[in-house]
């Protein structure tokens, strides 16, 4: 780490010297920030068989399922009918062995064998299965977690998901490193069966919301937030979510959700533009996308100025009117590149847009990862995007007279890839630099 200013460094006779100083300085201080990956869909040990790590769980991520049917003539239903290590090595030989892995979601993979010491090239995953076999579960996520730099992983928490459920009514201590994020989706998005979900456990509401349904609604948000102790309260949303209207959706959240989140001192995330099931056929991989409406947004921060705000768009076309939103609303906090976001391309394109428009008040990216070893690939890849977007923006910088210092790097730095979330959920403990990834 170069321990002295830029404004020292800037010595050199030539302007290509001086700014091959800078980039360098970037690299070193963006490398070695460790991040906190504010959303993820992985689960601690603790959670037993929702914890997915491994090759097959790798291979077979909903990413590389639709790619495979792309470019293979099985059909879905054969495919859904194998066990999982035989879809596996249908997507490794399809994509690894008979093609060039170009894709983001093929680099991934490679990214992650070659950190791990694996041939990205072995003609099967014989080779990759023995070396998991051999891993001992906590050493291996200690591992990934320092290859990934990351200090703190929080999870998506489904308390109306019966299997997860059973584990946190276990009473079971989660390891420290991760967090949890109760997630909204059912409630919201599915009001009719959540509300038989909800009386089947004792609540009494119904799918008018007549009765107490909102006060047990509240009552239901109260209990499982002081089991799971989140961060925030989240939501994934389809694309053509609005904001108000006459929907149960909407008045749950005005009445429920927000007050919920004001009272707990929780912000509430908002995840927009998903389109379920374009091809029902592929599952998992058959979601597509669609342009949303940031007015809903900006609704809610305008009639909601007590509750803070964290939002991500799914498509594209929306990044510049979510920055714009931001500038005005101080209670919105931006996130990540998501889903269809997450390629080299559009994740440079967002990241150079959002510092020209926000500066660092905003997080750079969470990795949304499925699968513990994504974690390397998806922390790697997104750093080098960050550099990139910094360096360019510190060159412009400099010339128009701001001498920048290795000072202001590693606090743009982790801003960017921590304190801002931890600001933004009141996160004090165990602050970034002073912890590593083991928890130590």
């Amino acid at each position: 780490m170069i321990d002295h200013d830029i404004e020292e460094i800037l010595s050199p006779e030539t302007a290509a010297g001086r700014l091959r100083e800078l980039r360098r300085s970037v690299e070193e201080v963006v490398t070695g920030t460790l991040a906190v990956d504010m959303h993820t869909h992985l689960f601690a040990p603790q959670f037993g068989r929702m914890s997915l790590w491994g090759v097959d769980d790798l291979l077979t991520y909903h990413y590389l399922i639709e790619e495979f049917f792309r470019v293979s003539n099985v059909a879905p239903e054969y495919f859904w009918s194998l066990p999982r290590a035989r879809q596996a090595d249908l997507i490794w030989e399809a994509i690894f062995v008979r093609r060039t892995p170009l894709s983001e979601a093929a680099r991934g993979v490679v990214t992650v064998f070659t950190a791990l010491g694996l041939d990205p090239r072995a003609p099967d995953l014989g080779p990759a299965r023995e070396y998991f076999k051999e891993q001992n579960v906590d050493d291996h996520l200690n591992r990934v977690l320092e290859l990934a730099g990351v200090s703190i992983i929080v999870m998506t928490n489904d308390p109306l998901d019966a299997e997860e459920a059973r584990v946190w009514m276990s009473r079971v201590e989660p390891d420290r490193r991760f967090r949890a994020a109760l997630r909204m989706d059912r409630i919201l998005n599915g009001w009719g069966r959540a509300a038989e979900a909800l009386t089947a456990q004792g609540y009494e509401v119904d799918a008018s919301l007549g009765g107490k349904t909102i006060r047990e609604l509240r009552r239901f948000l109260d209990f499982w937030i002081g089991v799971m102790k989140p961060l925030y309260l989240a939501v994934s949303l389809p694309d053509d979510f609005t904001f108000p209207d006459d929907s149960p959706r909407s008045r749950l959240i005005r009445d429920g959700v927000l007050p919920a989140c004001r009272d707990h001192g929780l912000p509430f995330a908002l995840m927009i533009g998903v389109k379920r099931g374009v091809n029902p056929a592929l599952r998992s991989a058959g979601d597509g996308l669609g342009r949303a409406d940031v007015g809903a947004l900006i609704r809610l921060c305008a009639d909601h100025p007590d509750n803070r705000f964290l939002a991500t768009f799914l498509s594209r076309e929306n990044q510049h009117e979510m920055c714009v939103a931001a500038r005005k609303f101080s209670n919105l906090m931006p996130f990540g590149c998501w889903w269809f976001l997450n390629n080299p391309s559009i994740v440079s394109e967002i990241t150079r847009e959002r510092i020209e428009m926000l500066g660092p008040s905003f997080i750079a990216q969470n990795s949304d990862a499925r699968v513990l070893e994504q974690l390397i690939y998806k922390w790697r890849h997104a750093r080098a995007a960050l550099v990139d977007a910094l360096y360019e923006a510190y060159s412009r910088l400099v010339p128009s007279g701001w001498l920048v210092t290795t000072q202001e790097i590693r606090r743009d730095a982790a801003q960017l890839l921590s304190d801002n979330f931890r600001d933004w959920v009141g996160l004090t403990d165990a602050p970034n630099g002073k912890e590593g990834p083991d928890g130590a």
